[in-house]
């Protein structure tokens, strides 16, 4: 098949066009030329801005698309111009949405695909509900062919690993050193993450799957793991010493670093476990990549590119420092009755 990736050279987005190549497709990457992406040479590419009027219909004019794989779509406005395009034109149109159009907290565990969306986690999660609203109608009275993907956390080699305060590579450089790492809560809510690319093969799994067309999938991890473990293990994945958490609550640490902490605030606080059963029955969805093995593979990406070793996290210091003079003093208080 020809497949043409709206996108094609992101974090979740590089594996696919990888896997898509390596199982025989032709693929074409329609990008704005802005990321320079390890993909194979046989990929064609074609640059442009998705977000401008008539551009996926001349991006496409001339070639005989079979797929369209959109990774890149996050307002309705641009999945409407997608229909426009693409409907009577291809076989199966592709859509990369998120786990965060569901509610948080979830009602139930593991959520399905059927969970309630309302009230939104976040805007971005908003736009994303509405952007699958747009596609479901488009298939409900239209026939067209659409097939969504709902990731979770993606890690891999080309990003870095989340925490809860650390930005960049700033969290492999603290475990490795034995620097102290701030926690929300107590570390025992529940998060799950996926290798990019075991989430690249639930998309390469939908391509050309007429099983997959009117339905939703989630393609998360399978391995639910305690911010507690997520944190120990990624640092025996390091050789790196055991990690010295520090547990600081989640409204104190949202009201004194609001713009710090927004994946605290719409992710990390909520225990959440994703059933992954559809997409392992029709899309042959499988998490192969261990955590440990991820995060070395990332680490020495990010090694290779000259990501870590950065300066230090002097705000992430004083939030440790701060927090610790607090808890003595408040210890001190209560314990001496003064």
């Amino acid at each position: 098949m020809h497949v043409f990736i709206i996108g094609g050279t992101g974090l979740i987005s590089t594996g696919i066009t990888r896997q898509l190549v390596d199982a025989g497709h032709e693929v074409t990457v329609f990008t704005r030329g802005e990321t320079d992406a390890a993909i194979p040479e046989s990929v064609d590419r074609v640059t442009g801005d998705r977000t401008d009027d008539g551009a996926l219909a001349e991006a496409t004019d001339g070639l005989d698309v079979d797929c369209v794989v959109d990774m890149v779509a996050f307002d309705p406005a641009e999945v409407e111009r997608a229909v426009d395009a693409f409907a009577g034109e291809v076989d199966q149109y592709v859509f990369c949405s998120t786990i965060d159009v569901y509610h948080r907290p979830v009602a139930d565990m593991p959520v399905t695909e059927s969970a309630a969306r309302a009230p939104p986690v976040s805007d971005y999660g908003r736009k994303k509900a509405d952007c699958e609203d747009v596609l479901f109608e488009a298939y409900r009275t239209d026939g067209f062919p659409v097939t969504i993907i709902r990731p979770w956390d993606t890690y891999g080699e080309g990003g870095t690993l989340n925490d809860t305060l650390s930005t960049g590579a700033a969290y492999i450089d603290r475990l490795r050193a034995g620097d102290p790492i701030v926690v929300h809560g107590d570390g025992s809510t529940v998060w799950a993450t996926c290798h990019r690319d075991d989430v690249a093969g639930a998309f390469v799994g939908a391509v050309g799957n007429q099983e997959a067309v009117g339905e939703a999938y989630h393609a998360t991890g399978e391995h639910p793991m305690t911010w507690n473990q997520y944190h120990r293990r990624a640092a025996d994945a390091l050789d790196a010493p055991d990690p010295d958490l520090v547990y600081v609550p989640t409204d104190t640490l949202r009201e004194a670093l609001p713009d710090r902490t927004r994946g605290l605030r719409d992710h990390y606080r909520f225990s959440a476990v994703f059933d992954n059963a559809k997409a392992r029955r029709d899309l042959g969805f499988e998490q192969t990549v261990s955590w440990e093995e991820g995060v070395r593979r990332t680490a020495a990406w990010l090694d290779d590119h000259g990501r870590t070793g950065g300066d230090a996290d002097e705000e992430h210091d004083r939030v440790v420092a701060a927090w610790r003079d607090a808890e003595a003093a408040f210890v001190e208080t209560v314990r001496d009755g003064a």
